[in-house]
């Protein structure tokens, strides 16, 4: 205990339990010691020995490791605000006196700001949080332009997970011959993928004028986004008896062979007749396991679907349906502007978000995600 400093319970402690009823000391008590469990076992020469256990255990610290950061500030800045509040209770001299004042202002204004993250932290999490996601990208309503824009997207998303740290891995692509795509399927892996991602889904719309244009029109095009988490063997079971597989050559743009054996495969779910397709491996064994992997978070997607559409009950806190007819974004090239409908939030650096930098609208969107399941929580 600090000379000064608050005995027992600190002013600004009894302040945080009544604004947050959802965090108690025994919860954060619970967290700290689950991570401390956690490195002790990533510790231990048996589990680094066990690449599966190692690689679930490391999974399970980083989902953890960002609640332990926002605990371990929060008991800091709470630490600095009672030093600051010891020595306003004994400094004569006024100019400190304005500094230190100014200090607290600035930490308690901060504090704020860790408490609301905390708190959506602490509330029970989306099923799909640290999960990987496929991305599917379809060039829509444009024409070649539209094929043009959904490959400007790929790399955008590319470009963002690289600097995100997470692991883009192609799953499918169709190539047209203006050098544009068709469709595009990749896997992100990784702890935040889910949650960098899955805002994604919904309409894409653009307006510039293409490169095909010669007259110098503007036009207005759509790419179609959908953002669908990876799905267990064991979360969801497929019969065999359910599926036809076909096997085939790959093919590049225009038809051409890219390949001397019969490696593609196309697995169609018959009672659905949900199709998926892959062609990016040489091995026919890899194909198949990729395509399966594709299916299986397709057909969950499409049962979650379903499920929603009986229920009466939708989630307040969420941005928009997810539904990939639901026009979320536009880019509008003429103006360097990308606008994000659901929140009403422009950038006027277009340029620099096609290149991979979507922090700006992704914060955004979280904190907005944040304040209606906090407000539907708390029956605001």
């Amino acid at each position: 205990m600090r000379p000064g400093s608050n005995p027992g319970g600190s002013i600004y402690l009894k302040i945080i339990k009544h604004k947050m009823a959802v965090i108690d000391q025994a919860k954060i008590d619970l967290l700290k010691q689950s991570f401390q469990d956690l490195d002790a076992r990533l510790a231990d020469p048996a589990v680094a020995n066990d690449s599966s256990k190692l690689m679930r255990l490391s999974q399970d610290r980083a989902k953890l490791a960002p609640v332990i950061e926002l605990i371990e500030t929060r008991a800091s800045v709470i630490s600095q605000l009672e030093d600051i509040d010891s020595q306003l209770g004994v400094e004569k001299d006024q100019e400190f006196l304005f500094i230190l004042k100014e200090e607290k202002a600035q930490l308690k204004a901060g504090l704020v700001d860790i408490e609301q993250k905390l708190e959506f932290e602490l509330l029970p999490k989306d099923p799909n949080a640290g999960k990987n996601v496929f991305v599917e990208i379809r060039a829509g309503t444009g024409g070649d332009e539209a094929a043009l824009f959904a490959k400007d997207l790929f790399r955008m998303y590319t470009r963002f997970c690289e600097k995100k740290q997470v692991k883009v891995e192609m799953m499918r692509s169709t190539e047209i011959g203006i050098n544009g795509l068709k469709e595009v399927v990749f896997l992100a892996s990784g702890a935040t993928a889910y949650e960098l991602l899955h805002f994604e889904s919904g309409t894409h719309r653009v307006q510039r004028i293409p490169e095909t244009e010669s007259g110098g029109r503007l036009h207005t095009s759509a790419c179609t986004v959908a953002v669908i988490p990876e799905v267990e063997e064991k979360e969801f079971e497929i019969n065999a008896n359910d599926l036809r597989v076909d096997v085939y050559r790959s093919s590049g743009p225009g038809g051409q062979s890219v390949n001397t054996t019969d490696s593609a495969i196309r697995i169609t779910h018959v009672p659905t007749g949900v199709v998926v397709s892959c062609q990016d491996e040489k091995s026919q064994h890899k194909n198949k396991a990729k395509a399966m992997g594709v299916l299986r978070a397709r057909l969950k997607e499409k049962q979650d679907q379903e499920n929603k559409q009986k229920s009466d009950a939708e989630k307040k806190a969420q941005i928009g349906s997810g539904d990939r007819s639901e026009k979320i974004r536009t880019y509008n090239f003429p103006q360097n502007r990308l606008t994000d409908h659901r929140i009403n939030f422009s950038s006027h650096g277009l340029d620099k978000c096609m290149d991979g930098d979507l922090d700006e609208v992704i914060d955004e969107l979280l904190k907005h995600e944040r304040k209606k399941f906090l407000e539907s929580t708390q029956g605001v």
